[in-house]
């Protein structure tokens, strides 16, 4: 693996030739090592030799989650002496994947972080204080903890949840990055106001968020992103966006517009449901091949995520292509009394009623074979009222109104962090086609 940061800031058409070259190789190698893909160019007769670019990666059929689920071992390309780590995805679609890493995978994961980190404008005079897990096989935090390391910043490896060990930590290590949830930063503010604790005056200055989106799609603030700001108007926030199969990440530079692509370490497209590139500046599904993997890379893999790419010239100076806020999951997809909807908006209406504790959205098939929804909601004081007027705003947002159900907040919060969950889940997909979270 190439480690060149200066990359970013050549001109497109450098980076459009390295990401060529990177390409090739990246194809020798899954026809000499990986027993999946041997099997796929064979049986599609796929001369790689003729695959010259990455607009060539049409003419290779794409990788589905099916796939990787049907056939995991069949995508390890090196022998059991050689994984060194082994991880799974979170089953957001489905059954967890388990992927294995090799120490070069291990090496070129933390150079994607130290890139992350860097896009974000930490340096190695800053602490990092790291709010996930780094056990259960969740490759993200082992990723921020190495990513940390390689730039050498200080890190105090916090793990999540738990509000007074967090501020405790704050007070004695004096941590100016936080790795973190964005939604947790509310508790935090919330927890500090219940004892106290002038959360305003502390050394943070930057929030590298993971996990919920904070852009709407023209990069203003959306409902949770203007919340934060609220309690935290000096803590500058960076969305960042990954996932277990890419072994990458794409980060959020300080002009907001944006998760830049490390173009040494994964190329990008963006399909419809045909498997068709959608016209520039449309949104598609996000489907990467990486580069530089040795466990066990991936091919035009569809990662099931709904995106936007831009490619105009980033003030920052960087001149990537930059994904623009997540819409939603292709397999998420709702169609509710003729709407077409994706969870992050109904997280975003629901983020502006006041009153609300939490909350968990579920969707169902009716005894008409449809899509239907049900909004199931922890409240301070539940009542018919407050039932009509999260419906009314929920009308006044996506046209339509799902059903309401008051629970106890800790019936919710069980809900949302299941035993062996990686991350919190506000999204139940109970519809007969399979159950998936």
């Amino acid at each position: 693996m190439l480690r060149n940061p200066a990359l970013s800031f050549e001109a497109p058409q450098t980076i459009e030739a390295f990401q060529n070259q990177a390409l090739t190789e990246a194809l020798v190698y899954l026809d000499n090592c990986s027993p999946y893909y041997q099997r796929l160019f064979r049986s599609e007769k796929i001369d790689i030799s003729r695959i010259k670019n990455t607009a060539d990666l049409r003419n290779i059929p794409v990788t589905t989650k099916k796939e990787l689920q049907q056939f995991n071992q069949d995508f390890i390309c090196v022998e059991p002496a050689r994984r060194i780590d082994y991880v799974t995805t979170s089953g957001t679609l489905g059954d967890p994947v388990s992927f294995v890493l090799t120490d070069a995978d291990l090496q070129r994961l933390a150079y994607n972080e130290f890139l992350s980190f860097q896009t974000a404008g930490c340096t190695r005079q800053d602490i990092m204080q790291l709010m996930t897990t780094m056990d259960r096989m969740f490759m993200a935090g082992l990723a921020y903890f190495m990513g940390a390391r390689e730039m050498g910043m200080g890190i105090a490896r916090v793990g999540n949840g738990i509000p007074q060990l967090q501020w405790n930590t704050i007070h004695r290590i004096h941590p100016t990055v936080l790795m973190v949830v964005p939604s947790f930063l509310l508790k935090l503010a919330q927890y500090a106001s219940e004892q106290g604790i002038d959360h305003r005056n502390t050394p943070l200055q930057k929030a590298i968020c993971i996990g919920e989106t904070l852009r709407n799609s023209d990069f203003t603030s959306n409902t949770l992103a203007c919340k934060i700001a609220e309690q935290w108007p000096d803590l500058k926030l960076f969305s960042t966006y990954a996932s277990t199969e890419m072994q990458s990440s794409f980060t959020e530079c300080g002009a907001s517009r944006g998760g830049h692509l490390p173009p040494e370490l994964i190329i990008v497209e963006f399909l419809d449901e045909e498997n068709r590139p959608v016209p520039q500046g449309e949104p598609g599904e996000v489907t990467i091949t990486t580069l530089g993997v040795e466990g066990m890379p991936l091919l035009r893999f569809k990662t099931g995520d709904i995106c936007t790419g831009h490619s105009e010239p980033c003030p920052c100076g960087r001149n990537t292509l930059r994904l623009g806020p997540v819409i939603g999951r292709r397999g998420q997809m709702i169609k509710y009394k003729g709407t077409t909807l994706y969870p992050p908006v109904l997280f975003d209406v629901l983020e502006k009623v006041e009153g609300i504790i939490n909350y968990v959205i579920e969707v169902y098939t009716n005894d008409i074979g449809t899509d239907e929804l049900l909004i199931r909601v922890g409240a301070r004081n539940p009542s018919a009222e407050f039932s009509k007027q999260i419906k009314d705003l929920f009308r006044s947002i996506v046209r339509v109104a799902p059903g309401v159900s008051f629970e106890s907040p800790e019936l919710i919060s069980r809900m949302q962090l299941p035993e062996m969950s990686h991350k919190a889940i506000k999204f139940i997909d109970r519809r007969q086609k399979g159950t998936g979270s």
